[in-house]
């Protein structure tokens, strides 16, 4: 057995180790207690990953044959040869620690050794409102409205391309966000300007659901077990997602066709063109969109408040990043000058 290991955790291993646990079954094993802990389907993914990168780096060992020699050999790697960023580390972290904790069962003490790698206090990238109007105007389509969306209304990519018709209330001009990132609940404004542009897209929306209706489809997924609570929900025009794939896919596990919503990465694609067209000379993803909408509001005199519920932070602290951005450098007058 692996040096560095408590009897305590020799036992619980042998036992896992005894009932002869498969890869397949560890990996099982991993979605469903992530699923019942609510987790993300990214944070899945994304544990799932590293789990496996952490497997494959120790030879195709299973992790009941290892400890916290092996792990902390894993992260060192990371850190030293691989060179990745502190957010990174802390990731491939969080897995295995979610891996030996929650999935195996093994005590924490040994991993309460770990450091965890310091984040750099960085500024979030800030696009002025020229180009905000520049970059916008250069998205098209779904993509450039999914775009407005981010800056106009402050959403996460994320956000927007899970965003269901039920969520749009154009009567009180809101844009209803359920179990959004830390699985809380917000309401955000809806731009007036993506009104019509809005109704345009649901319009042409619904002919495709209508469409996949008459061909014996049309079910989208739907959150935890909703699907059971109501036998009609996947199909109701409701939960349909405003910016749907343009694909349908076929669930290997229930044999359903459903479609889904766009990806994350056609949004993204669409706004590195559009800023590598417009010339803009910063590095920026479209995170800043969601950054500028907030620095925007502080700079014409919203209450920080009001932007923090806007944004969904629970802390204030988060959102104060960006009256540091609004004023760096106001203050003082170059001597330059």
């Amino acid at each position: 057995m692996t040096e560095g290991v408590s009897n305590q955790t020799r036992n619980i291993l042998a036992k896992t180790m005894a009932s002869k646990t498969t890869p397949g079954q560890l990996e099982r094993d991993i979605r469903t207690i992530c699923r019942r802990r609510n987790l993300a389907a990214t944070t899945e993914r994304l544990y799932l990953s590293w789990i496996k990168r952490f497997i494959r780096f120790q030879k195709i060992r299973h992790p009941t044959t290892m400890g916290s020699n092996e792990v902390s050999e894993f992260l060192n790697h990371l850190a030293t040869k691989r060179n990745v960023a502190a957010a990174t580390q802390n990731q491939a972290l969080n897995a295995l620690v979610f891996l030996y904790r929650d999935v195996l069962k093994v005590d924490l003490k040994e991993m309460e050794a770990f450091m965890r790698a310091r984040k750099p206090k960085r500024m979030p990238v800030v696009l002025s409102a020229h180009e905000v109007r520049l970059i916008l105007s250069l998205m098209k389509g779904s993509a450039g409205l999914a775009a407005q969306l981010l800056y106009g209304a402050g959403l996460r990519v994320s956000e927007v391309v899970t965003l269901r018709v039920k969520d749009i209330d154009f009567d009180y001009g809101v844009l209803n966000l359920q179990a959004a990132k830390g699985q809380k609940d917000r309401r955000t404004v809806l731009p007036d300007q993506t009104i019509p542009y809005l109704k345009t897209q649901l319009s042409r929306v619904k002919k495709l659901h209508q469409t996949d209706l008459a061909d014996g489809y049309g079910q989208v997924p739907l959150p935890y077990a909703y699907s059971r609570k109501s036998t009609t929900a996947a199909t109701d025009w409701a939960w349909q997602y405003v910016f749907p794939s343009s694909k349908v896919t076929i669930n290997k596990a229930t044999g359903e066709t459903t479609r889904h919503h766009v990806s994350q990465s056609t949004i993204q694609k669409a706004f590195k063109t559009a800023l590598r067209t417009s010339d803009v000379p910063k590095k920026a993803s479209c995170h800043a969109l969601r950054h500028s909408f907030a620095t925007h509001l502080l700079e014409t005199g919203y209450d920080i408040r009001q932007v923090q519920e806007l944004l969904g932070h629970s802390d204030i602290r988060t959102t104060m990043i960006y009256t540091h951005v609004m004023n760096r450098g106001v203050a003082v007058r170059s001597p330059l000058d």
